[in-house]
């Protein structure tokens, strides 16, 4: 029996090994003619050229416009007075959550972000944008804010403060 393994092994590397793959290696041979790759040229390289900017003098875009307190006539906001607490928040963050009669003068009770309390009346400003208060009632507070345009040119607008529940 142990002679017979290295025979059976032979015989099976022997049968592997036929040499009839003519047929084979002329069909590898034939479709690899056509097959050749072709490398393009690389591109010419262009040289660099440098740009020289030109703009320094031209006001940046991406960077607010600063508000100019000088020039003609018409609406214009007190840019001298001095701010109130809740001009440093913008109006759409601001809550009105009660109104108070103090002394006969209707207070409104505004809520801010960080959950701060402030009683306003008429004649406050309120808001980022001029927004003096001019008229308080049970559900709301009514603003006149002082806009400025893309052109420069100031224009009013009204906007109220809606009582939260």
């Amino acid at each position: 029996m142990k002679r017979l393994a290295p025979l059976v092994i032979a015989l099976a590397l022997a049968g592997c090994g036929g040499g009839d793959m003519d047929d084979l290696r002329s069909f590898v041979a034939e479709t690899g003619k056509d097959m050749q790759g072709k490398i393009e040229p690389l591109p010419q390289v262009k040289a660099y050229e440098p740009f020289s900017y030109n703009a320094f003098d031209l006001p940046d875009p991406f960077k607010p416009r600063k508000l100019s307190t000088g020039g003609g006539g018409g609406l214009q906001p007190d840019l001298t007075r001095p701010k109130e607490p809740l001009e440093a928040f913008s109006l759409e963050t601001l809550k009105m959550v009660g109104v108070l009669s103090k002394k006969g003068v209707i207070h409104a009770v505004i809520k801010t972000p960080d959950n701060a309390i402030y009683h306003i009346r008429t004649g406050n400003y309120v808001g980022q944008n001029f927004g003096l208060v001019t008229k308080i009632t049970d559900s709301e507070v009514t603003l006149r804010e002082i806009v400025q345009d893309s052109a420069g040119d100031w224009s009013e607008r009204t906007s109220t403060l809606i009582l939260q529940e």
